[in-house]
């Protein structure tokens, strides 16, 4: 999740939630049928280390897959869905994202540069992402504390977007985190299904394929050409400052178990004298949170909330001289939690 050109309010991370999921479908995919089960109740060591393999499958196999489909999120009453193609070649990684509900917008991958087309308002937006850090990205060794956190147990199996998939659910072991339950395809192991669950069982949000074509015939320099298509657009390049909250002048007092410091950038703002926003990530390996911190501004900052939009939640509260707004897909009190931890160094 990225700042966009003005800091986030919490009114507005609808489409922020809908694009990470978009983005867990293009990335993600799961376990292969011919895995040692993950059984919940299994002793610490055993557990840790299949669960670890289990998702560091999940985030492997999805480099070597080409596939067009499209891709459903339901949240909070509302659905959006949009049209993927993804394609590996080697060590180049390509997709393309067309949403087909709300305003037209078409987003390019390519690595880590992503380019966002919005043709009502005539506008690209092209920018460098390196990873925040966030499922599945994280994974890149076995030294993962997940499993001191979720237990996963197999759930059985079920037919979606035309192939067989596995279902595991990953189970929180406090309630400081929601629950998952995700499907995944039994030949090599996509994710084709992911729903997000409270403490109670309830789906708070759901993604899935309703189409889906595996080892689509997708080609990375067919799509590299319409990335680079931007004539008769005006191409903006926001700027994004890799920094750190301490450099900023904030700490976290009191870490919140289990999330771990994953990134933090602030965005230089032109022509003001207040203090740059600052996007400070936080995850622990499936769910993420953000720290939003601005300047205080009486004119936009009226009113102190806490909003929810099916797995995500949003609060802001003022802290002196500055604005905070903390979002994320966790419960409304883990936030708070964040909220109550920051503090400004003197």
């Amino acid at each position: 999740m990225a700042f966009n050109d003005k800091p986030v309010p919490a009114m507005n991370f609808k489409p922020f939630r809908v694009f990470a999921l978009v983005a867990l479908a293009l990335f993600a995919t799961n376990y292969v049928a011919s895995q040692t089960p993950v059984v919940a109740g299994a002793s610490a060591p055993s557990e840790s280390r299949n669960i670890n393999e289990w998702l560091m499958r999940m985030h492997e196999a999805s480099r070597n897959r080409s596939y067009v489909g499209t891709f459903v999120v339901s949240s909070g009453g509302a659905m959006s869905s949009a049209r993927i193609w993804h394609v590996c070649d080697g060590t180049q990684q390509m997709e393309k994202v067309e949403t087909l509900t709300g305003a037209p917008r078409t987003v390019f991958r390519h690595n880590d540069q992503v380019v966002t087309f919005m043709p009502d308002q005539k506008v690209v937006r092209a920018e460098k992402q390196e990873s925040l850090g966030l499922f599945p990205q994280l994974l890149k060794s076995t030294d993962s504390h997940i499993a001191d956190f979720y237990t996963a147990r197999q759930e059985g199996s079920e037919r979606v977007a035309g192939v067989e998939a596995d279902i595991v659910a990953l189970i929180p072991r406090d309630t400081m985190r929601f629950g998952y339950r995700v499907w995944a395809e039994q030949k090599k192991g996509m994710v084709v299904k992911l729903q997000t669950l409270d403490g109670d069982g309830k789906v708070l949000e759901q993604a899935a394929f309703s189409e889906l074509q595996l080892d689509a015939p997708v080609k990375l320099d067919k799509l590299a050409s319409m990335m680079a298509k931007v004539d008769g657009y005006k191409v903006e390049k926001p700027g994004l400052v890799k920094t750190t909250a301490s450099a900023e002048g904030w700490t976290l007092k009191t870490p919140v178990p289990g999330f771990k410091s994953m990134s933090c950038y602030k965005r230089p703002l032109a022509g003001q004298s207040r203090s740059d926003p600052m996007q400070w990530v936080f995850s622990d390996g499936l769910a993420s949170v953000s720290i939003f911190v601005e300047s205080f501004d009486s004119q936009r900052h009226q009113k102190e909330s806490k909003m929810s939009l099916g797995a995500t939640q949003s609060l802001t509260r003022r802290i002196d001289a500055y604005w905070l707004t903390v979002m994320g897909e966790v419960p409304m009190a883990t936030l708070g939690l964040f909220a109550d931890g920051l503090e400004r160094k003197k």
